[in-house]
This record gives structure tokens, C-alpha cells and sequence, in this order.
């Protein structure tokens, strides 16, 4: 452990094998587990919990009772070493979990940067969370989930283990989600779920023209307000629409898609 510019509270438990780097800040009752590695500037408050083998990226900030690296909730796992790694800048508050990988699902739980976790998030072993995306309070994600760039989940919502959320994409408050959700798209529900259109604000948001959004739209009727099934969609944006990076974003999506795309509209 280095103790180069490194505040340790006084009833903070840090193992002397921990890597710290310059500038971090361990607050009062928090515990560090040997094969921790946490980079500058990130700050845990009080009664935080890192454990396993987690790597922290830069100017993070762990809330109040905050547990990363924890074991996965699944009777498969044999305290194997498995990962938590964790980017830059994300903010994590209070009393969210975080769980190691498994052997099963890769051995890693991974999340990006820029991140915003609001208070009870929790995301499960194997996850892949990407960069900008919200959790908000409660949100919650079952085993190897992917949830890609921008993204937010809403408050009380739940992934089922494997689904997947798209870039963009919003999901309304106390959703249920047992499918693939589309990129640029906005869901909300609870059994059923529905669609309710694109992702409009979040796209004007993220700074997308309005010939972007426009094509966006074109591909959101083909697939989803169309009499189509997929594969006749997928075949009639692939004659329609020129090849562009939000075209091969969605084509890429669904070609990808074990569980099923929703498709449900309201």
C-alpha cells in the first residue's frame, strides 16, 4: 500500500497489500481487501466495503455503505478469483452492491466511466455496464447483463439475468424487463412492457441532428409499428436506409440478440 498523499481514517481497515494510489481518501469504518487496487483521486465515505479483485479507476466517489467486489449471489460459485473493474469518474451512492464475477460468465463484472448510480442500485456478477449511463434509485440488474452507453434505467426497475439494453435507450420507472431493449428506444411496464417511441430527448440531448433522429424513426416503424417480423424489417432497413453508424448500430443490436428483441408497443 502506498501511503504517497493517501487519507486513511483512523477506524478504516486497510490491508497493507491494497494499492492506493496518490490522492485517495479512505473514510471512517471503511474495509480494503488485499488484492484491492484503487487509482487518484477517488474518495470512499464512510462504512464503505471493497473486497475481492476489484481494480477502481480515477476520481470516483463511493457513497455511505457502498459494498463492491462482494461474492455473486449464485450457487455455482466456488470462490474462484474473479473481478470487479470499475473506470473513471463514476459516482456510486449510497448502499448500492456490486458483485464479482463468476467462472461461468467470464470471471468479471465490469462498469465503465462517467457513471451515475443513485442510492439501492444493485448490479449483479457478470454485468457490463458501458460509460454515461444512470441507475436510478433501485435500479436493478440481474446476472450477466449488458447495458450499453447512455443508457438510463429508472427507478425500481429490474433486468432479468442476460437481457440487454441498447445505447440511448430509457427505461421508465418500476419496469420489468425480461427481453432486449433497442437502441434510441423508451420502454416502461410491468408485465407487459411496453415501447413508447424513441429515446427523442435523450437523442437531442446527446447532440443528434434532426436528420439523424429522422432516420431513427424510419427504423423504429419498420421494426416495431410495422405488420414485419424482424427478419423482414432487418431486410427492408438494410434496402432503405443507407449505411450509417446508428444503421449499424441497430443491425448490429439484433443480430446479436439472444433473448429477443421487445417488441411490444403501446
Amino acid at each position: 500500500m502506498s501511503s504517497r498523499d493517501v487519507f486513511i481514517h483512523p477506524t478504516a481497515q486497510v490491508h497493507q497489500n491494497a494499492q492506493l494510489d496518490k490522492d485517495v481518501f479512505i473514510g471512517p469504518y471503511s474495509i480494503i481487501s488485499e488484492a484491492v487496487s484503487i487509482e487518484k483521486g477517488t474518495r470512499l465515505q464512510a462504512h464503505v466495503c471493497v473486497t475481492g479483485y476489484t481494480k477502481i479507476g480515477k476520481n470516483c466517489l463511493f457513497s455511505h455503505y457502498v459494498s463492491v467486489g462482494t461474492e455473486p449471489q449464485d450457487f455455482t460459485y466456488k470462490q474462484e478469483p474473479c473481478r470487479v473493474i470499475i473506470g473513471d469518474r463514476n459516482v456510486f451512492r449510497e448502499f448500492i452492491t456490486v458483485n464479482r464475477g463468476t467462472k461461468k460468465g467470464g470471471q468479471e463484472t465490469r462498469v465503465g466511466d462517467d457513471n451515475y448510480f443513485m442510492a439501492y442500485s444493485h448490479i449483479a456478477h457478470d454485468c457490463v455496464v458501458g460509460s454515461h449511463t444512470i441507475f436510478i434509485n433501485g435500479a436493478t440488474l440481474g446476472g450477466h447483463c449488458f447495458v450499453d452507453d447512455y443508457a438510463q434505467i429508472g427507478g425500481l426497475s429490474g433486468l432479468h439475468p442476460f437481457c440487454r439494453v441498447g445505447k440511448y435507450s430509457f427505461i421508465g420507472g418500476q419496469t420489468v424487463v425480461t427481453q432486449d431493449i433497442l437502441p434510441f428506444t423508451r420502454v416502461a411496464g410491468s408485465r407487459p412492457t411496453h415501447f413508447y417511441g424513441i429515446n427523442a430527448v435523450g437523442l437531442r440531448r446527446g447532440g443528434f441532428s434532426r436528420e439523424r433522429i429522422k432516420i431513427i424513426k424510419q427504423m423504429y416503424a419498420l421494426i416495431i409499428q410495422s405488420n414485419l417480423n424482424t427478419r423482414q424489417a432487418v431486410d427492408r432497413i438494410k434496402k432503405e436506409i443507407e449505411p450509417c453508424e446508428d444503421r449499424k448500430e441497430m443491425l448490429d443490436f439484433i443480430s446479436s440478440s439472444k433473448r429477443g428483441i421487445l417488441k411490444k408497443q403501446k
